[in-house]
């Protein structure tokens, strides 16, 4: 039976090791697809339960959709957890300026034969002692605290990492916004060039029927309702597309259901107040990614602190007390108790390394290149900000002129509609100028669209440049 139950486990393990090992193994061969071993499910976790779901029949505002961002969108939990934990390793080296309290219950025997001549007598004998250990460092030249001065340095930074996330995650909820307005504004407009360019063909079809048109006049005009409504199509595709990124930015499922205002609701900025500097001058006092790479430059000056107080000495203490409790026994004899008794040991240590294989001249030789890239990312980031803002500034100034253009174009090319059509229903004007007119003035609309956006868009940028997304009262 024994041996029987011995040849099984023997099976099990080398059935199970072969397991192991088939799932370790590479693909067979370059030319085709790896295939999961037979028996083995590979895939995704299932998606967790939205902590938000959105309401179908409620249009969303801009400034509740960040809302539902931050508290949604995985990445500012990820920069939040980051933070929790910079915030932990904090405390941990915060705690190395304490001595350390440990208690302790040591028990032992032991037994020997020693030589009263002429025999050997065997000797047995047990302690149990509880006791106190405390080991305290009392002066190192500020290593400890320059080790703290790292830590609050990388949590401000992760701190500031945190902030970054914000700012780009309201970004992205901004920009993922603008842009289901400007698809539904173009899905708007396209609706409404369908339907001038189904006027235009009804009219043609008319005097046609009147004897006043003739055939080709009514194929333009079809083929131009058939061009509207092929553009309606993949204006309506569009903002499918755009809700989705929308969605995924808010951190819930792209086929969510949720409405959003209308761009002719928002209200379109006429002018930019701040000049080009103030912008950049504001963006080098707030934007958190800049801030984060200045607590990484104080960081790697502390480090060179603690790389050069490694060449001083540690004046150190450590020790332990407590009550002792001892038997004894020779040969066979009984055992003889002892009472309790006061036992302590207490050090007091110096030590100073003189000699490391060079080591810490290559640590601190480390730390200063290290200060010395931290700075020059400094630098670099700081170029990155300055031209950043720049072309954000420009961007939005072009897109305000831009805006004013097309607001103005639209107005002209819906007169010229207007007119050409009436002109054409008196006979004066031909088919080609009104559809003409028509696919003008669908050019305009969609202009008229394009140039909103993307003004609302330049200014969001603007702002996510310059930081101030993180201080605005509202997006």
């Amino acid at each position: 039976m024994a041996r029987f139950l011995a040849q099984s486990v023997i099976m099990l393990g080398l059935l199970f090791a072969g397991r192991i090992v088939s799932a370790q193994k590479a693909p067979a061969a370059p030319e085709r697809p790896w295939d999961a071993p037979s028996g083995q499910q590979l895939k995704a976790p299932a998606r967790p339960a939205p902590a938000f779901t959105p309401d179908p029949s409620k249009p969303y505002t801009l400034p509740e959709l960040v809302n539902i961002a931050e508290q949604n969108n995985p990445d500012t939990r990820v920069a939040w957890e980051n933070a929790k934990a910079r915030a932990a390793d904090l405390g941990v080296s915060k705690a190395s300026l304490y001595p350390t309290l440990a208690a302790m219950a040591l028990a032992d025997t032991n037994r020997t034969n020693i030589f009263f001549s002429p025999q050997w007598i065997r000797q047995t004998t047990g302690t149990f002692s509880p006791t106190l250990a405390m080991d305290y460092i009392i002066f190192d030249f500020g290593r400890r605290l320059q080790d703290v001065a790292i830590s609050r340095s990388n949590l401000l930074a992760a701190n500031f990492l945190f902030n970054d996330t914000h700012r780009k995650t309201i970004f992205q909820v901004m920009e993922a916004y603008y842009k289901v307005l400007d698809s539904k504004g173009q899905e708007e407009a396209q609706e409404a060039n369908l339907k001038n360019a189904q006027t235009v063909q009804a009219a043609a079809e008319a005097r046609l029927h009147e004897g006043l048109a003739t055939l080709p006049d009514v194929l333009e005009a079809r083929s131009a309702a058939a061009q509207a409504d092929y553009d309606l199509q993949a204006a309506i595709g569009a903002t499918e597309i755009a809700h989705g990124d929308l969605a995924t930015a808010l951190g819930i499922s792209p086929t969510s259901q949720f409405q959003v205002e209308s761009i002719q609701d928002l209200t379109i900025p006429q002018e930019i107040p701040d000049t080009v500097e103030t912008s950049i001058n504001r963006a080098l006092e707030q934007r958190p990614d800049l801030m984060q790479q200045v607590e990484q430059l104080r960081a790697a000056g502390a480090e060179i602190k603690v790389a050069k107080t490694a060449y001083l000495p540690t004046l150190s203490f450590d020790g332990f007390g407590g009550l002792s409790r001892s038997n004894g026994q020779q040969n066979q004899g009984p055992s003889i108790y002892s009472t309790n008794q006061e036992t302590w040991d207490a050090r007091l240590s110096l030590t100073w390394n003189l000699f490391d294989g060079f080591a810490r001249e290559n640590r601190l030789a480390r730390a200063r290149a290290d200060q010395k890239q931290a700075a020059a990312q400094v630098d670099a980031i700081r170029d990155q900000v300055e031209n950043q803002v720049w072309s954000a500034y420009s961007t939005a100034r072009t897109a305000l002129r831009q805006q004013k253009a097309a607001a103005a174009l639209l107005a002209s090319a819906s007169e010229s509609y207007d007119a050409a059509l009436q002109s054409y229903n008196y006979g004066v004007r031909s088919q080609i100028d009104v559809v003409s007119a028509q696919r003008t003035l669908a050019a305009a609309r969609t202009a008229d669209v394009t140039a909103r956006t993307n003004l609302l868009t330049g200014v969001a940028a603007l702002a996510f440049q310059t930081g101030d997304l993180l201080h605005a009262k509202g997006p």
